[in-house]
């Protein structure tokens, strides 16, 4: 898809840095600025490099300070707020206009030259290559400088003091790290200079609003009167070879194999397919593949991993992927259960989550499912059987199986649900008990691992036995018929019937529960009293708790995140219901269809051609959170799977 952005976009500074790109290099590394060609936030910029995959990323290059000389008058193309309050560097008065074609493209006008700049990243590389073509339209020579502003901090750290920058031949080095350039322009060393940029995006979060980045370098290149001219600089950690053509090229290609890999009509799909490849990335500690979980905030997370598995590599066709993603978690496989977080630096994987266990046997049931592969199947079966031993006879967290064979989870500070936020010791959600969802996972896991071992020539009657119980018990505690809904929690406390998202998941899993009739009942609730064509509220705007605005320091964003924020991956989950209670006809589907034309503009808003995290509960309307989110990507192109290539 195209993503244009115009002077009417363009009408103020605030305006013009409203939305961003993102390009990704398959290692956790990224290259993103806002459509101004600015960095607003601390972890933004033209070269974010994965020291380590996928986790570890240092900022090389922060921005590009570049300048157009015509008749004598410099005019500047970059775009910059600085943090005296200044914004000298105002190119997005120049800008013509900015377009997202899955690389970055900007146009400019001055005097007489045009200048077009387009960007792309090597995959597999931590490079980034920024292409320049200048036709001089003008009476006299003009001169195109570019300046790179690097910061070689973590992306998340907004520097405070000078980094200690050397230059030499073509390198610009800072304790381990080492920016190599390349330019088909004229490089050469200039006086050190230091800038203290303004972060807005950060400050209104609670964050330090500004920052240092220092160059001590520039390339340029002069046009004559008439002329026209292409001028490249590559940007590396390591010496390069490749031209920036050749880059372009090879980024637009891998592109191209990606949507035309994942198979579908629908042009958002087709556009979703190629965002959800910024996730997929290498793990070098686990030395296959992994998901991360969102940019720029997060990294890759079990849960997560699991929910976006389904959307991001097997609705998308890549299988290869998705098998060592499950072949890491399977390996990694510790008392029933598996890493909520990989380790880093030495450090051990950390379990403290309930449902990436339970998810994780639904996802090698939608693996084999769309492959057919019974040999992976059997080689995960052993695990699997773990998982499900440890939860009947109990593991780590308070996670175990009552005599009711509802599944308990959480305890004291432990928040092992997808609402796990704890802060300053307060639990805004707590939902220590026997959470909803799980125990639709915990269902859905029973049946497949019946489903498995009937197939593989084991005795299932064991699980499909357990299953029943399961399901007598849930519909017998959870439903109420009074109120048309499902219970958030079994914990004898308020939080129980509050009406929450969570239900959604036990009418679109593979196997449920629920009557029909009470199935349409919960679905006709959610979508009366948490529905937004944005996303899925996590809590009833007529609960006294809801918080409809998400913003503010971290204390104040925590306390709202799962009490009203709006979610975008739940919404996944409520279509693919809606089509299951309305049979999956053609009429279902078709108005499925209709009602995603909502996302077009999601997908232009913020990050273009991405979903984002979270929205506020009351008007979502600007995309809050990471600016890219795998499962709001991947539960969403499960929906298109549904509606695009089955009908």
């Amino acid at each position: 898809m195209r993503f244009l952005y115009g002077k009417q976009e363009m009408r103020t500074l605030a305006r013009s840095q409203e939305n961003c790109f993102l390009l990704t290099n398959g290692l956790g590394g990224y290259a993103s600025v806002t459509s101004a060609y600015s960095v607003n936030r601390c972890d933004q910029g033209l070269l974010i490099s994965a020291v380590k995959a996928p986790n570890e990323r240092v900022t090389l290059v922060h921005r590009m300070s570049e300048r157009l000389n015509v008749g004598g008058k410099d005019y500047y193309l970059s775009t910059q707020e600085f943090a005296d309050g200044t914004a000298p560097e105002d190119g997005y008065r120049n800008l013509c206009f900015f377009l997202f074609d899955n690389v970055p493209h900007w146009r400019y006008h001055i005097g007489g030259v045009r200048v077009t700049r387009s960007m792309a990243m090597t995959y597999g590389q931590n490079t980034t290559a920024v292409l320049y073509k200048v036709e001089n339209q003008s009476n006299a020579p003009c001169t195109l400088t570019v300046e790179p502003f690097v910061k070689f901090g973590p992306k998340e750290q907004a520097i405070q003091t000078e980094p200690n920058i050397s230059y030499s031949a073509g390198k610009i080095s800072c304790g381990p790290h080492t920016l190599h350039i390349t330019t088909s322009g004229t490089l050469r060393q200039t006086p050190k200079r230091v800038q203290r940029l303004s972060y807005p995006e950060d400050a209104k979060d609670g964050r330090p609003g500004q920052g240092i980045a220092a160059s001590i370098c520039a390339a340029e290149i002069t046009v004559e009167a008439g002329g026209t001219q292409e001028f490249s600089v590559i940007f590396s950690a390591r010496r390069q070879f490749l031209t920036a053509e050749e880059i372009m090229t090879t980024q637009l290609r891998h592109q191209g194999e990606l949507e035309s890999r994942a198979g579908f009509r629908d042009p958002v799909a087709r556009q979703l397919a190629v965002s959800a490849d910024a996730f997929v990335a290498r793990r070098a500690s686990t030395n296959g593949m992994t998901i991360l979980a969102g940019y720029p905030l997060f990294s890759d997370w079990g849960r997560d991993t699991m929910f976006a598995l389904t959307g991001c590599a097997l609705a998308t066709g890549r299988f290869v992927d998705a098998a060592s993603i499950l072949r890491t978690f399977l390996a990694y496989e510790k008392d029933g259960l598996v890493p909520n977080l990989f380790p880093e630096g030495g450090h051990e994987p950390v379990y403290n989550t309930v449902d990436a266990a339970l998810l994780l046997i639904d996802s090698v049931w939608q693996f084999v499912r769309r492959c057919g592969n019974w040999d992976f199947v059997r080689e995960a079966y052993p695990t699997l059987e773990r998982i499900i031993a440890a939860y009947r006879k109990g593991t780590h967290h308070a996670i175990f199986m009552d005599t009711d064979g509802l599944i308990h989870a959480g305890e004291g500070s432990d928040q092992v649900t997808w609402m796990d936020v704890c802060v300053q010791g307060i639990l805004p959600t707590p939902r220590h008990g026997k959470p909803v969802e799980v125990n639709a996972y915990w269902y859905n896991a029973l049946k497949i691992m019946e489903e498995f071992s009937q197939k593989l020539g084991f005795d299932p009657k064991d699980y499909g036995q357990l299953a029943e119980k399961v399901k007598a018990s849930f519909v017998e505690k959870f439903y109420m018929a009074d109120k048309g809904y499902l219970k958030d929690v079994l914990s004898g406390t308020s939080a129980d019937e509050q009406l929450r998202c969570n239900q959604i998941w036990a009418l679109s899993l593979p196997y449920t529960m629920l009557t029909h009739e009470q199935e349409c009942n919960v679905l006709h609730t959610v979508e009366q009293n948490l529905f937004t064509s944005c996303g899925l509220r996590t809590l009833a705007p007529s609960d006294r708790e809801f918080r409809g605005t998400y913003g503010g320091d971290q204390v104040n964003r925590d306390m709202a995140y799962h009490q009203g924020t709006v979610w975008v991956f739940p919404l996944g989950a409520f279509y693919l219901a809606y089509l299951k209670v309305r049979g999956n006809t053609p009429e279902a589907k078709a108005d499925v269809r209709a009602q995603l034309a909502a996302l077009e503009p999601m997908l232009r808003e913020g990050c273009a051609g991405q979903l984002p995290e979270i929205y506020d509960g009351l008007c979502p309307s600007v995309g809050k959170g990471c600016f890219a989110q795998a499962w709001s990507v991947g539960e969403i192109l499960r929906v298109y799977e549904a509606i695009d290539k089955n009908g």
